[in-house]
């Protein structure tokens, strides 16, 4: 925490409650932070209080702040055009920053006889055709996969007719996505008719193409071609299915930005989705290290514009915010005329903004190596249990026993949703003797923590802090673990998992008493799958424990075979039944085993015979 926080605060609640931008700094004057605010002193000391309700990056942030100076304005809006002046002069390190590197994209046609379409984001001299330039990466780089899926053209590195028959064709051959000139079995002439028709589909766009394509595919019939005018039939169909798909954004849709986000409580996804003409022309995808809060989202907003110089006159946001009216005079006065700020609650615009926070979920989730359907069942359980961020990392324990012996635990650990397993852990209870779930569960957890205080490394290992602690059993086991956590002042949300005379999990218990999960599907089953997770692994360590000793206790039983010698025989003769079935000179060859301690062995497991000692 920053040494200088009492004092930070001390200065903060001495500012006046007017708008104006506040600078903070590092030790060495580097400028760290601007912001804007509509009341100064309101604004500056929540950052300087409790650090709970924080992002990681605020708290980042904070730590580093060693003094601050601040500006008063007007108005708002003043303190809005400041700040944007200023982040764009002194480029902060924990503001949003983002960099205008959207280039101009090209079609490009190659010059060779068999030529191949695709799509670049500059011209070479290279002798090939370029079609554009065009202002979206994402809109040429779709239209092209597009047409070379539909007109079965290869997007592969052979060059023909030098690579005829010189290998098998690829899986896109297998699927119907290339004609596969490679074979050397295509005509030119149907491959060139084919590189001509994405052509005119690229330039004069689906309902041309499927007129220009009807006439021909008329035409060949009338010629009685008839293979030609099927071919032409499945290009005219995968064209109207993929137009399909494009009617869900191109109904009442005019000039628009449509802006969502998706956050678990660490990293936010900002998507953007951009119409022009009733057409999805871009869509542009922004990952920070930060919580989703409402100053996080206009800040996004703000930066985005800043790079940006077309404003469309409309722009869906996915949340209503306290800066919304200096936004949307910024925002209008950049354009040179109105701009509508809104938050779509129905219909399509509301349908679309779903559409746009969908896609920022399934971005964060890929880069957290996770789907969709794992955060939207994450977030369900956030939702559910009233947690402040998602649950990323959660620690699940089970304890496991035998009318009190062999009495151990077992924590298992879901990352992103699915079980990581790297991190399992294993307890052997210690503290006592005999049958006590709730003593159990809470040395198990004490021993944990107090790992985690010793742990060198952050964030790693037991030195890492769950989002969340779920124990199978009751509210007896929460209330004796809450009160371990309490003590060693750790603040983690703690659960437990309740199930029902079919051993089913039925509920979660806390506080407040038990909340069914029953009637939630996804949550039922994904709960069900970890609570059944833990107790496998508490159980096997269990069973584990038992029977090595009751290996040990067979053969420690043998005069002259202590634990040592016994774990030695184990492991050279694998099992029990083995080292009964061996004669005496394989005993004898067994490491840490004496000529007498041999016999003994061998008598123990064969007292009905008689053994002979040279």
């Amino acid at each position: 925490m920053n040494p200088k926080m009492a004092i930070l605060r001390k200065r903060a609640m001495a500012l006046p409650l007017l708008p104006g931008v506040y600078i903070m700094h590092s030790a060495d004057g580097e400028i760290i932070y601007i912001g804007k605010a509509k009341a100064l002193r309101n604004r500056v000391s929540q950052y300087f209080g409790s650090q709970n309700n924080h992002a990681e990056k605020v708290r980042r942030m904070v730590d580093n702040v060693d003094h601050f100076e601040y500006i008063i304005t007007d108005s708002e809006f003043e303190a809005l055009i400041l700040e944007c002046s200023l982040i764009k002069q002194h480029t902060p390190k924990y503001n949003i920053l983002l960099k205008d590197d959207k280039g101009y994209s090209y079609i490009k046609v190659s010059g060779d006889k068999w030529r191949k379409i695709s799509y670049v984001l500059q011209k070479n001299d290279d002798n090939a055709e370029y079609i554009g330039p065009y202002k979206s990466s994402y809109y040429v780089k779709s239209a092209v996969e597009e047409a070379n899926k539909i007109f079965m053209l290869p997007t592969c590195n052979r060059k023909f007719p030098q690579d005829f028959g010189k290998g098998r064709p690829c899986l896109n051959y297998h699927i119907k996505l290339c004609s596969a000139p490679c074979t050397g079995k295509v005509k030119f002439a149907d491959y060139n008719e084919s590189v001509e028709q994405a052509l005119a589909f690229l330039k004069g766009g689906s309902s041309n193409s499927v007129k220009d394509l009807t006439k021909k595919m008329e035409e060949a019939a009338e010629n009685l071609e008839f293979e030609r005018a099927a071919r032409i039939r499945d290009k005219i169909s995968s064209i109207k299915k993929m137009g399909d798909k494009q009617k869900v954004v191109a109904n009442k849709v005019l000039d628009e930005d449509v802006i969502g986000s998706f956050s678990d409580g660490k990293k936010t996804c900002y998507q953007v989705f951009r119409f022009e003409g009733g057409r999805l022309f871009d869509r542009e995808s922004f990952v920070f290290d930060s919580g989703d809060s409402d100053s996080e989202t206009e800040e996004f907003i703000l930066r985005y514009y800043t790079i940006r110089d077309d404003i469309p006159k409309n722009i869906a946001i996915d949340k209503d915010l306290d800066g919304l009216t200096a936004m949307q005079d910024w925002l209008s006065e950049k354009r040179g005329s109105k701009v509508y700020v809104t938050v779509p609650q129905r219909g399509e615009q509301a349908q679309l903004m779903a559409m746009c926070r969908s896609n920022a979920a399934e971005e964060l989730a890929q880069r957290k190596g996770a789907t969709v359907k794992e955060y939207s069942v994450l977030e369900e359980l956030k939702e559910l249990l009233g947690l402040e961020k998602i649950p990323q990392y959660i620690e699940s324990y089970d304890i496991s026993n035998l009318a009190g012996t062999e009495n151990v635990a077992g924590m298992i650990v879901y990352k992103n949703g699915k079980p990581y397993k790297c991190a399992y852990k294993k307890f052997k209870i210690k503290g006592f003797e005999g049958q006590d779930d709730y003593a159990s569960m809470a040395e198990v957890i004490g021993r944990r923590f107090d790992e985690y205080y010793k742990a060198e490394k952050a964030d790693e290992g037991f030195g890492k802090l769950p989002d969340l602690i779920l124990l199978d059993g009751g509210k007896g086991q929460v209330a004796v673990v809450k009160k371990v956590l309490r003590e060693m002042n750790i603040d983690v949300p703690l659960f437990g998992l309740v199930k029902d005379d079919k051993h089913r999990t039925r509920a979660v218990t806390g506080d407040g008493g038990e909340i069914s999960v029953s009637s939630r599907r996804a949550l039922f089953t994904f709960l069900s799958k970890m609570q059944d997770e833990v107790h496998r692994f508490a159980i096997g360590y269990h069973h584990s424990r038992r029977s090595k000793n009751t290996f040990k206790s067979s053969l420690t039983d043998i005069d002259g075979i202590g634990e040592k010698r016994a774990r030695a025989m184990l492991k050279y003769f694998r099992t029990i039944d083995n080292i009964s079935k061996a004669d005496l000179e394989e005993l004898e060859g067994c490491p840490q085993m004496t000529k007498n301690a041999a016999i003994a062995v061998y008598r123990y497991f064969h007292s009905n015979e008689k053994t002979t000692e040279n």
